[in-house]
């Protein structure tokens, strides 16, 4: 059921040679009938939200690299570099910063990009973040000195200021402008100019289906070469269109038709038939891969119980939803730190508390903790295999121990939207929804999934003073041991109040035509550098 049948997949073989799987159309589909060069995509879930600060979902993050810019950026060693900034300096008692844009910086329509649009932009951004709330912790002033300068004023020396404005994935500190930025960060925004290196064609949109980019003209890239989220931008065609296939099968179809060029994130189930057309590449791009995550609502009945959250994720048994979700070995691997396996912080305080995914222990620690029967709502995105997947091992395993399930089916963009309600699940609420963080994103205890403010924090909104506190120590933390000792604590308090179940670690491809050049290697997928021949 949750995995395609032989048969299935044969089918899609087959349907696949009648649309042209030879290669008849390779290179039709990177040339429109203008001659203009077209990068045809397929994202890895639909682009509903458009707030890539309102909302931490990955689709909205790569729609903001589109489209907006930012003042440092990530290469691939997880060094910041600057991006919009050209030069910066910072005080002897490190205090005060100051960082001066490059000049020629344009927004979309034509204004010049200034101080005070970066100041309005990371002080909207930092109401949201993980990273940007303990950065403005202390910040004592930010201000625009003049168009071109930005001076940040802090209270103590900071030791990750770079990192935090640089960072790679949710939420990218991207620069808006300041009537944008000026938006509620609980509200979606509804102006959409960037001054990244394309342009999105709002008129052209259409969610569920499609959605444009155009190349934009006035973009100056830095001249160092492309580095993951740093280095120069180089746009090498003349629009990306994204097209969205809710079913994996279709989606296939249309690569090995040649279509499209490029799908960003296609089932391990389909690998073997991608890997037997000499057109295409299927490969690894993020090596650090995606990590698992069971995310429950600290606000309502059942799991505004601790007990009955910790006793949820003692019958959770990575190896069930690693094996059923993702499938061949080779792609996955169990990993019981909430830090990735493999990482300078990866540790294994607590995390016994997940590591024997025993059924019995679990049905004991639940009537142990009073659960009374209540409904466990299940949102279920059934246009994410993986995470469709993952809904329903959960579903199962939750029956098996004694709990009322309720599993609701709907798309990825609908669950995004759904998760950030606090209503009763009475009235459009939830209990528990599953998704990945990419391995970047949560190598540390600034990550926004591992909050303790329950006003300020991720979905779910768990309240836990002794973990913020261990993440603000860990901000100031100034050599690795120190960080290591303080990320155990850290660790220690995430498995003892179980607002997450990490179910392990996994990677997943993209796959693309030949045709496909420049591709950047980086835990998130970017489309400069990239070109179709």
């Amino acid at each position: 059921m949750l995995k395609l049948t032989k048969r299935r997949m044969m089918t899609a073989l087959a349907m696949a040679v009648s649309l042209g799987f030879g290669g008849m159309a390779a290179t039709g589909s990177s040339a429109a009938s203008d001659g203009e060069t077209v990068l045809r995509v397929i994202p890895h879930a639909d682009l509903k939200n458009l707030d890539p600060i309102w909302t931490t979902a990955y689709i909205s993050r790569n729609h903001g690299y589109m489209i907006y810019d930012t003042l440092f950026a990530m290469d691939e060693n997880f060094k910041p570099q600057p991006q919009m900034v050209d030069t910066w300096t910072t005080s002897e008692d490190g205090l005060t910063w100051t960082f001066n844009l490059r000049p020629g910086l344009k927004w979309h329509d034509g204004l010049p990009v200034t101080a005070a649009d970066a100041v309005a932009s990371l002080q909207r951004w930092g109401k949201r973040d993980g990273m940007g709330q303990q950065l403005f912790g202390v910040i004592e002033s930010l201000t625009a000195e003049d168009d071109d300068t930005m001076v940040m004023k802090l209270s103590e020396p900071y030791g990750l200021v770079l990192e935090s404005i640089g960072k790679i994935s949710s939420n990218v500190p991207f620069i808006m402008p300041a009537r944008v930025a000026a938006t509620d960060p609980f509200e979606q925004i509804d102006d959409y100019t960037g001054s990244g290196p394309f342009v999105f064609q709002k008129d052209e949109w259409i969610p569920g289906s499609k959605v444009v980019y155009t190349k934009f003209e006035d973009y100056i890239p830095r001249s160092e070469p492309a580095s993951a989220a740093a280095g120069g931008k180089v746009v090498k065609v003349d629009k990306v269109i994204w097209t969205y296939f809710p079913d994996q099968t279709t989606a296939l179809n249309a690569l090995m038709a040649g279509e499209v060029d490029f799908f960003e994130a296609p089932s391990n189930d389909l690998l073997p038939i991608l890997e037997g057309n000499p057109d295409i590449t299927a490969e690894i791009n993020d090596p650090l891969g995606n990590i698992g995550f069971a995310r429950f609502n600290s606000l309502l009945p059942p799991f505004d119980n601790v007990d009955i959250r910790r006793a949820a994720i003692m019958a959770m048994k990575q190896e069930d939803y690693l094996a059923g979700a993702v499938g061949n070995q080779k792609f996955w691997k169990t990993c019981y730190s909430v830090f990735p396996c493999g990482t300078p912080l990866a540790n294994d305080v607590g995390s016994d508390l997940i590591a024997t995914g025993d059924l019995d222990k679990a049905k004991a620690a639940l009537e142990a903790a009073g659960y009374d029967g209540t409904p466990v709502v299940i949102m279920q995105p059934t246009d994410i295999p993986l995470l469709s997947a993952f809904s329903l091992i959960t579903a199962e395993k939750l029956r098996k121990i004694g709990m009322n399930v309720d599993v609701q089916a709907m798309d990825w963009s609908t669950l995004t939207s759904r998760r950030a309600k606090r209503d009763p699940v009475s009235e459009g609420g939830w209990n528990i929804f599953h998704t990945w963080w990419i391995g970047a994103d949560v190598i540390d205890p600034m990550s926004i999934a591992f909050s303790g403010n329950p006003d300020k924090g991720w979905f779910g909104w768990p309240s836990d003073a002794e973990l913020e506190a261990g993440r603000t120590a860990y901000a100031k933390a100034s050599t690795l041991e120190e960080k290591q000792e303080i990320a155990r604590k850290v660790q220690g308090r995430l498995w003892a109040i179980g607002a997450s179940a990490e179910l392990g670690q996994f990677f997943v491809p993209v796959a693309y035509r030949n045709n496909v050049k420049g591709l950047i290697k980086s835990p998130v997928q970017f489309f400069w550098n990239m070109s179709v021949e």
